[in-house]
């Protein structure tokens, strides 16, 4: 294990430690999620005005590009911990890439959905073959692809590392849907958020969007660490820990 890695790092990872971890964070992440999806929907349904051009249409994308944003996201993690995996033979970071792809996975599916209805009264049409709308489907069918590997395998340590695989050959993908709209000709309208530089959009829309930017994030890590947690009780279920969770609980 390579020695620049912070001794933090290797406690947590441990799966007893993450267990606790992910126990005491996970209601308060849910939490944080639901309470900051419902400020984000307030004031993007009802608060925010209505767009100059699309009217209240626009308003789908308070749900669309969060999600859109989350799909991206989730990918690259899942890579980087998929990377890790295969090369520290991290037992977490295989289990945190695995139970992300899912995740992952309905994020992208609900942004192909939520685009195809803002797109039938933009366009006229509920789909085509534009640049970033097929860089987006690929990017559902990757995880689709991570998911299905991982249990094909009996061996599910075997299935993981070939699941590993896929994640990191697919992250190329992930800048070809970010910039499909910058370097193709597309019916896809360009960035309107920018982290660096004025955005494209008055701060009365600003605010909800990155209000619910933030509901997903927390969203990902309450859904992640309950997945793990059970994923986690499954692999180690032989082992004294989880014994001594059965125990507890048995007794309560």
């Amino acid at each position: 294990m390579a020695n620049w890695i912070p001794l933090w790092v290797h406690k947590l990872s441990s799966p007893p430690n993450f267990y606790r971890f992910a126990g005491i964070v996970r209601p308060w992440a849910l939490a944080l999620a639901l309470i900051s999806g419902a400020i984000a929907l307030y004031g993007g349904l009802v608060l925010a005005p209505a767009d100059y051009q699309q009217g209240d249409a626009y308003r789908i994308i308070f749900i669309h590009v969060p999600c859109a944003w989350m799909g991206l996201f989730i990918y690259g993690l899942m890579a980087v911990a998929s990377f890790i995996s295969l090369v520290w033979r991290i037992k977490l970071a295989e289990v945190v890439a695995m139970e992300s792809a899912p995740i992952g996975a309905a994020f992208t599916f609900i942004t192909l959905v939520t685009g195809s209805l803002w797109g039938k009264p933009m366009w006229g049409t509920w789909w085509t073959w534009d640049a970033r709308l097929t860089s987006e489907l690929v990017l559902l069918f990757l995880y689709l692809g991570v998911i299905g590997l991982y249990h094909s395998f009996e061996d599910r340590r075997q299935g993981a590392r070939a699941a590993a695989f896929l994640a990191i050959i697919g992250i190329i993908n992930v800048p070809i849907v970010h910039f499909s709209v910058n370097w193709w000709n597309t019916l896809h309208q360009g960035s309107t958020v920018r982290i660096l530089g004025p955005s494209k959009i008055s701060g009365d829309m600003l605010w909800p969007l990155l209000t619910m930017m933030a509901a997903t994030k927390f969203y990902y890590i309450a859904s992640l660490f309950g997945r793990v947690r059970t994923d986690l009780l499954s692999m180690e279920s032989g082992k004294e820990w989880v014994k001594q969770i059965a125990e507890r609980e048995g007794k309560a």
